[in-house]
């Protein structure tokens, strides 16, 4: 498969795609804002400590409080953090790889009033930026990525990461680690590391533990609250998290991004600067790869499939529901190949979805009815394949009694839709308006209500277009009708300027 990322930068935002031979698969936007803080390291002050949450609201400088949990915040007790961060697998080793701020793994004894108490000033990392009406998740439980190495400096662990499969270079490379370390500081070797030679894990590791030292000093000086330390641009984590491990090409439309990727691939990989190429094309850098019909397609409730079918997504506060349907697809010879090909198709398009859209949490599948046992075995596997594409920790249940695949994905960040839209200014994110026929009903019970207090010979209705239409038009007789029941005429006037539901009743005394 060919990988390439494409990054568009303006003033107002960056942009990053990952293309999977030509077809984009990830999308990023950056727009200076705490919509993705994720990595960060900031000095914060503790509002508000919450026994019956186990939680705490803690202020570290944005627009809303992050909060965090008991098992998120570090207590200085050596040998009881080390049982307490024990890593106990190679799946969660590779987790930390992936995740620059995780939480932590195990549970510990203590409660959050133990640990941390109103006003206190505690070092801390954005886990996951802020999330709809949810503050950011932090977590006092340090760790620093590098391009070969995580470093924790609050454990003493080396793991290594489990895509490195040679049992020969693990045990070389956890080797290496641990005859470099000068510090009493744990590390993950992350799978960039495989083959690498001393020399460069070396000078990371003296830039990492240089890093950490520097943030303790910050924070011993700095107000609270304070930024710290700011995780790299969106452009360089996309360099360093893609391009070195697995992208053939970088295409760049900035010529200032250009030469920082360049640099900071001076000191991490200059091997790999021929990869990266500058955009100097006439058209947008997006419109000449055909990136803006797909990223506006991701933002649709409603996605068809080459077939006729097409699936429907729709969010809601507690989870993702996608819904599958045959549409225009008829089928050639009997009712379940055609249901089953309309649900395979469907499998496919749904895992490009869920991970172009950044889909997370709990999300609901409603595959169309199949009575063979066989044909559900053939979807979940299906599905299940489909996912392993995603980067992203994906848990998938097998069909229900009722039809549905249950499913979970991890959520650091907003959806797609989430970061690029914004409620509907006429039904406030509800995703319906009254229908006209309500609102015509509407203004005559209010008429009806408020007319005994009225003294005037007429009254004046303003209203949208379309209402007034319908008022003039199929419910005329409602008008006649309420005219005769009051004892008032009733002069309607269309108002292009009014939403459809909004409507204006005034009495007009004398002539």
């Amino acid at each position: 498969m060919y990988k390439q990322l494409v990054i568009n930068v303006a003033e107002h935002e960056t942009r990053v795609a990952l293309l999977e031979d030509g077809d984009i698969a990830e999308f990023y936007v950056d727009r200076g804002d705490d919509s993705d803080i994720a990595g960060n390291i900031y000095k914060g002050r503790v509002l508000r400590v919450l026994p019956g949450m186990q939680a705490a609201f803690v202020n570290v400088g944005l627009n809303q409080a992050a909060f965090i949990y008991v098992d998120d915040v570090f207590y200085d007790d050596f040998k009881e953090y080390e049982r307490l961060f024990e890593i106990e697998s190679e799946e969660e080793e590779d987790k930390l790889e992936e995740n620059p701020a995780p939480a932590v793994l195990h549970k510990n004894n203590y409660t959050i009033e133990e640990l941390i108490h109103e006003g206190q000033e505690i070092l801390v990392q954005a886990a996951k930026s802020p999330m709809g009406t949810k503050g950011a998740r932090i977590s006092s439980y340090i760790s620093l990525p590098g391009r070969f190495l995580v470093l924790m400096p609050n454990s003493t662990h080396i793991g290594i990461s489990r895509r490195i499969e040679d049992e020969v270079e693990r045990e070389r490379l956890k080797s290496m680690v641990n005859n470099l370390r000068t510090e009493d500081f744990g590390y993950i070797v992350r799978t960039a590391a495989e083959g690498e030679q001393e020399e460069k894990l070396a000078y990371e590791m003296g830039f990492l533990n240089n890093l950490w030292k520097n943030i303790q000093k910050k924070f011993e000086t700095a107000p609270a609250p304070s930024l710290l330390h700011k995780e790299l641009s969106i452009s360089l984590r996309a360099v360093r998290d893609l391009l070195i491990q697995e992208v053939e090409k970088l295409v760049i439309d900035s010529k200032p991004t250009y030469e920082a990727v360049l640099s900071f691939l001076d000191t991490y990989m200059p091997s790999l600067k021929d990869h990266v190429v500058f955009y100097e094309g006439c058209e947008p850098v997006f419109e000449a790869y055909n990136l803006e019909g797909d990223i506006s397609r991701a933002l649709k409730r409603k996605v068809w499939l080459k077939s006729g079918g097409y699936i429907l997504i729709e969010h809601t506060e507690a989870l993702v529901a996608i819904d599958v349907n045959t549409g225009r697809y008829v089928g050639k010879h009997n009712l379940e190949e055609t249901i089953l090909k309309t649900n395979l198709e469907a499998v496919k398009e749904i895992a490009y979805q869920i991970r172009l859209r950044d889909l997370g949490g709990i999300i609901i599948i409603d595959f169309i009815d199949m009575e063979k046992k066989s044909s559900q075995e053939k979807i979940f596997s299906a599905l299940q394949e489909a996912l392993k594409k995603d980067k992203s920790k994906t848990h998938v249940l097998p069909i229900s009694e009722m039809g549905l695949i249950q499913m979970t994905r991890k959520r650091t960040r907003d959806p797609l839709t989430r970061i690029l839209c914004e409620p509907c200014v006429y039904c406030d994110g509800e995703g319906y308006l009254l229908s006209r026929q309500s609102i015509c009903y509407n203004i005559y019970r209010e008429i009806l209500r408020d007319v005994h207090d009225m003294k005037g010979t007429r009254l004046t209705l303003r209203v949208n277009p379309q209402i007034a239409e319908l008022l003039l038009g199929q419910e005329n007789p409602l008008i006649a009708r309420l005219e005769r029941s009051i004892g008032k005429q009733i002069v309607i006037y269309p108002n292009p300027e009014f939403h459809m539901e909004q409507f204006d009743i005034f009495e007009v005394i004398g002539d």
